[in-house]
C-alpha cells in the first residue's frame, strides 16, 4: 500500500514522496537540499528517482544538488532545457503518454496546463499495484484515470474568493487572470473528481493551496462531502 506525503506544498516550495514501504519516488525538489534530505531521513539509498513536473523554482530549486547526489531525475525535454540539465547523465527525458519504469514503479507522464515549457502530471503505479495520480500547477486535468488508489491534486483557490480579493483591491486583476489560467481552482478539482471513477480511491490529498485565495477547511469539507473519502490538505511546509 503506497504512502503519499506532502513535505512542502506552496509557491514557496514543493516536495512530495511516495513510498511502498521499500522504494520511494520523490516528486518535485523546490526546496533547499537539506530540507529534501531531512524529509528522506538523510538517506537517499531507497530513492528510485525524482519526478519534476516543470522548471519553476518552487518545483525544482535543488535539482543540481539532487543530480550531484546521483539520484536519477525524470522530466520533460522542455523542463530539462529550462533547468540547464538536459545533458546530465542522470537526467532522463519523459514524453507525454509514454510509460516508463523507474526502479519497479511505472510512471505515465501526461501534459498539463501551466505557463512553463512542457509541464507534466504523473500517473504512478506502485510495484504492488496501487495507482496514484499527481497533478499540480495546472489549470485543469485533461484526462480521466481508472482504478485510482490515491489522488493528489491542486486546489489553489476558489473563484468566489479570488474575485472578492480583486474587488477589494487585495490582488490585481492581472494576477487573478494568471492564477486562473495556470492553477486549478477547488471548483475544477471537484469537476475532476466527478469525472473519475472513485470506487477504489482510499484517500485524496489537496495540494498547493494559495495563502490568500483559499480556505483549507472549506475545501476539505467540500471534497469529503462529494466523495465520501478521507481528505487531507497539505500544509504549506
Amino acid at each position: 500500500m503506497v504512502d503519499f506525503k506532502a513535505h512542502a506544498s506552496s509557491s514557496a516550495g514543493n516536495l512530495y514522496t511516495v513510498t511502498d514501504g521499500g522504494k520511494t519516488l520523490v516528486i518535485e525538489c523546490g526546496v533547499r537540499f537539506k530540507t529534501l534530505q531531512s524529509a528522506l531521513g538523510f538517506s537517499l539509498s531507497s530513492v528510485s528517482g525524482l519526478l519534476v513536473s516543470h522548471a519553476h523554482q518552487d518545483h525544482a530549486a535543488c535539482i543540481q544538488d539532487v543530480l550531484r547526489a546521483s539520484v536519477p531525475c525524470y522530466m520533460s525535454e522542455g523542463t530539462a532545457q529550462a533547468l540547464g540539465v538536459a545533458g546530465h547523465h542522470r537526467t532522463h527525458i519523459l514524453t507525454g503518454l509514454r510509460q516508463v519504469d523507474i526502479g519497479g514503479w511505472t510512471v505515465l507522464p501526461f501534459g498539463v496546463i501551466h505557463d512553463a515549457d512542457e509541464p507534466l502530471g504523473f500517473l504512478i503505479v506502485a510495484p504492488g499495484g496501487d495507482r496514484l495520480v499527481y497533478a499540480v500547477d495546472t489549470a485543469y486535468v485533461p484526462y480521466r484515470f481508472e482504478r485510482l488508489s490515491v489522488i493528489a491534486i491542486e486546489a489553489n483557490f476558489s473563484l468566489d474568493t479570488i474575485r472578492r480579493n480583486v474587488a477589494s483591491g487585495e490582488i490585481a486583476l492581472s494576477h487573478k487572470n494568471r492564477v486562473i489560467q495556470n492553477h486549478m481552482s477547488i471548483e475544477r478539482a471537484l469537476d475532476m473528481l466527478r469525472a473519475n471513477d472513485l470506487s477504489q480511491v482510499r484517500e485524496i490529498h489537496l495540494l498547493h493551496l494559495s495563502d490568500g485565495n483559499s480556505d483549507a477547511e472549506a475545501f476539505r469539507r467540500q471534497v469529503q462531502e462529494l466523495t465520501g473519502k478521507p481528505v487531507y490538505v497539505a500544509a504549506r511546509q
